[in-house]
């Protein structure tokens, strides 16, 4: 430090009082205590992350079931299409109606992923979870908060850009991808051969956020009211548009189901070459084969539990829930949680009461009504036995589909 008194010499000084100012030392752009980096971790969607806490009771696919599909996916995300002019096509859209189970499919590939080292960053949307998992304000965050602990290089020049602009988590989807995301991408470098994969699934469950400035009307005086189309269709063109950037080095796997905004979004002709070959769960995946080792796994756990003979259920019972679940996981699921949760019988005599409920056109939703007429679920209880505060056209959409979504497909 320089003196006060340099070259100073033969003097004294009477009463004098010193105060030494050191200035603090600033903190790193990076410091996880300080500076941007938590900003970021405090807008990020945690539950929508494949191994959050809130997602404790994801479904993930039955041992030696759906084999087949996960070993296209994953197979996919480390070689890429086998068709050398799809090669360098970094995006795939896995889909099918709800129920096939492409939630359960989408958390075994991660888990997969993750044990191999190629997991970069995943966000589960759902429509019945924690808010910031139904809406597309805190996507781009966690992509990036993810990204910065994949690719640990990204961490200072994320920070730098949150310092620069402590807004940009009020941008929108572009702004943020390119502050986030693509501009550090481009002041590191990736040098791995397989840099990870981003698997985002149920983009079908976002909801639309409420804005101020609701669109123009052609007639005065009126406004109208954003669909969830329009997020959901910007959260699928900023990831295009990512994808498309050479910088962006990682490939992108897409679940949602085939409703119209997702069929026009991957079939347009001047869009088709961004996107590999979708995978669409039906029956060249044997759903029917998956379906019978899930039950049969699942009844034998059963009959241990309850001590029953090996005989129950019968073959001719086995093959009526198989015929009723027509390759929707999400039937058979559901008949397995009665028999195991419900409060109101044994075994037999529950498994009885769904097998009665065969001749119904919707047998997801007959079972459904097993549990409300039983007031073991309490979120659909009122909404039936208060019907008649409901308009009809609620209760018709709600006997068309057993997910939102369903009655457009």
């Amino acid at each position: 430090m320089t003196s006060l008194f340099n070259d100073a010499r033969d003097f004294s000084v009477n009463e004098l009082n010193l105060t030494v100012i050191s200035p603090s030392p600033q903190a790193p752009i990076g410091d996880p205590l300080n500076g941007p980096i938590p900003d970021l971790a405090s807008q990020i969607a945690i539950g929508a992350l494949h191994d959050s806490a809130e997602r404790c009771d994801a479904p993930k696919c039955h041992p030696e079931t759906r084999v087949a599909v996960q070993d296209e996916i994953y197979s996919w995300i480390v070689h890429g299409d086998p068709d050398p002019a799809q090669k360098m096509v970094k995006i795939k859209w896995v889909t099918g109606p709800a129920g096939t189970g492409k939630s359960a499919i989408m958390g075994s590939v991660a888990d997969t992923c993750k044990r191999e080292g190629v997991l970069a960053v995943t966000f589960f949307f759902s429509s019945s979870a924690s808010p910031d998992r139904r809406r597309k304000s805190a996507f781009i965050p966690t992509l990036a908060y993810q990204l910065a602990r994949h690719l640990p290089g990204l961490k200072d020049p994320v920070a730098q850009a949150i310092q620069d602009d402590p807004l940009l988590f009020k941008k929108n989807l572009l702004v943020q991808m390119e502050s986030l995301i693509l501009t550090p991408l481009r002041r590191v470098a990736v040098e791995s051969k397989r840099p990870g994969v981003v698997l985002v699934d149920g983009v079908d469950e976002c909801e639309v956020e409420e804005y101020f400035d609701s669109h123009a009307s052609p007639r005065a005086g009126e406004s109208i009211v954003r669909t969830k189309d329009e997020d959901q269709l910007g959260i699928l063109q900023v990831l295009r548009d990512a994808a498309l950037d050479p910088v962006f080095p990682f490939r992108i796997v897409i679940a949602s189901r085939p409703e119209r905004i997702f069929r026009d979004f991957f079939n347009n002709e001047n869009l088709k070459t961004s996107f590999a070959p979708p995978l669409t769960l039906d029956e060249k995946y044997h759903p029917n084969a998956d379906i019978a080792l899930f039950f049969q796994a699942k009844f034998s756990e059963i009959r241990r539990r309850y001590n029953l003979g090996p005989s129950w259920p019968s073959p001719e019972t086995l093959a009526t829930l198989l015929d009723q679940a027509s390759g929707q996981f999400i039937y058979a699921a559901t008949v397995i949680r009665y028999i195991t949760a419900s409060r109101h019988g044994s075994p037999h005599t529950l498994l009885d009461r769904v097998l009665k409920v065969k001749s119904t056109p919707n047998p997801i939703l007959a079972v459904k009504w097993l549990w409300i007429l039983q007031g073991e679920i309490p979120d659909w209880g009122p909404i039936f036995f208060n019907a008649h505060f409901l308009p009809s056209a609620f209760l018709i959409n709600l006997l068309l589909q057993t997910e939102e979504g369903d009655a457009d497909y």
